[in-house]
C-alpha cells in the first residue's frame, strides 16, 4: 500500500531528527530538550478565546472581556505549569535481558525527582505507539516505569526510541521530550516448539576420545528420562517440580560422551530453522544438565554445561 506523501515526508523528517540525537542510557530533561505545543484542546480553546474577544469588543461587554482575559490567563499559567512538570526530570535506563524471537523485551526506566514538589501524569511509551504508561513521582524522589518492545528478528538490536510526555494540567499543552537509549537488547532464535530428541550419534566418539565421567561415592554418572519402575530416591524432584518432567539418575552408565550439536545434525535446509532447532536442543540438554558442545560457522564452543555456557551459546545462536 502506498503512503501519502506528507506521511512519508513526516517519516524522514522524524528519522533525520532522531538520528540527530545523542545516545544515552540517563538523561536530564532540560529547557534545551524539552519541548511544548498545544493540544487539539488547546487550539479550539484559543479558538474560543478569540471568538469570545471579538464579541465582546462589538458588544463592550466587560463581563465578556472579564471571562476571556480571565480564561487567556489560566491557559497561560498552565502552560508554564505543563513545562516545568517536566522540566528537570532524569530518566535512567535499566539494562534489558536478552528474549526470545517473538517475546516482548520489557525493561525498566527509573524516573527521579530531584525537587520539592510532586511531578503529575508523566507518561513513558515507545516511540510512534499509543501505548502510555502513566505515573506520578513524589518530590524527591524516583518511581519505575516498565515499557516492552517486541524485536523484529534474532540478533542485537538498539532499543527504540522512547517518548516523554504530559499534559498536566489541563490538557492544553503537550509537553514532551525524546529519548534515543544507548542499550541493546539481545534477541535468541525461536526455540522449535516441538523438537524432535536429542541426536544420538553426536557424542565426541566421532571426534576424539571418550570422555570418563569422575565417580566419587553416591555421585551418579548420568541422567535420563524417568521410566516406571524406578527407584523414587532416584529422581531428581528438584528439577521435576521446577519443570514439570520426571529425570532418574542413571548410576549404570560408567562413561559420559559430550554432546555436540551442529546444522548437519538438524536435518533441515533453511537456516533459521536450523537455528531455531539448535536453540530447542541447547535449552533440553541444559535441563538435562548434559555436557554439550555446539559448532556454528566454523567456531567450536567445548563441550561444558550450567548457565553461563548456555548463555555463551545462545548468544552464539542469536548472531549467527
Amino acid at each position: 500500500m502506498a503512503r501519502h506523501p506528507i506521511q512519508m515526508l513526516r517519516a524522514r523528517f522524524r528519522q533525520w531528527w532522531q538520528a540527530r540525537m545523542p545516545l544515552a542510557d540517563s538523561v536530564t530533561l532540560t529547557q534545551r530538550n524539552v519541548y511544548i505545543l498545544p493540544t487539539r484542546a488547546g487550539l479550539l480553546l484559543g479558538v474560543t478565546l478569540l471568538v469570545l474577544l471579538v464579541a465582546s469588543i462589538n458588544y463592550q461587554l466587560n463581563l465578556g472581556y472579564l471571562l476571556t482575559f480571565l480564561l487567556a490567563g489560566c491557559a497561560l499559567v498552565a502552560m508554564h505549569v505543563s513545562h516545568s512538570n517536566l522540566r528537570g526530570v532524569t530518566l535512567t535506563l535499566g539494562a534489558p535481558s536478552p528474549v526470545f524471537t517473538g517475546a516482548n523485551a520489557e525493561f525498566d526506566v527509573k524516573i527521579l525527582n530531584t525537587l520539592k514538589h510532586r511531578r503529575y501524569a508523566l507518561a513513558l511509551a515507545v516511540s510512534d505507539t499509543d501505548q502510555w504508561v502513566h505515573t506520578d513521582v513524589a518530590p524527591q524522589a524516583s518511581a519505575s516505569v516498565f515499557l516492552a518492545w517486541q524485536a523484529p528478528q534474532r540478533g542485537l538490536h538498539p532499543l527504540p526510541t522512547l517518548s516523554v510526555q504530559t499534559l498536566f494540567p489541563l490538557g492544553t499543552f503537550r509537553v514532551w521530550t525524546l529519548w534515543r537509549p544507548a542499550a541493546q537488547v539481545l534477541v535468541y532464535p525461536r526455540p522449535e516448539a516441538h523438537p524432535p530428541a536429542l541426536p544420538d550419534g553426536a557424542t565426541d566418539a566421532e571426534h576424539g576420545p571418550t570422555r570418563t565421567a569422575p565417580r566419587h561415592h553416591g555421585e551418579p554418572d548420568s541422567f535420563r528420562p524417568y521410566r516406571r519402575g524406578d527407584a523414587l530416591k532416584n529422581i531428581l524432584w528438584k528439577k521435576a517440580a521446577k519443570t514439570g518432567e520426571m529425570v532418574s539418575r542413571d548410576h549404570v552408565a560408567a562413561q559420559q560422551h559430550d554432546l555436540w550439536l551442529d546444522r548437519p545434525l538438524t536435518g533441515l535446509n533453511h537456516p533459521e530453522q536450523q537455528l531455531s532447532r539448535l536453540c530447542a536442543w541447547v535449552l533440553r540438554a541444559d535441563q538435562l544438565g548434559l555436557r554439550y558442545g555446539l559448532r556454528l560457522n566454523g567456531q567450536d564452543m567445548a563441550p561444558d554445561h550450567g548457565p553461563v555456557h548456555l548463555q555463551r551459546c545462545l548468544r552464539a545462536l542469536a548472531l549467527a
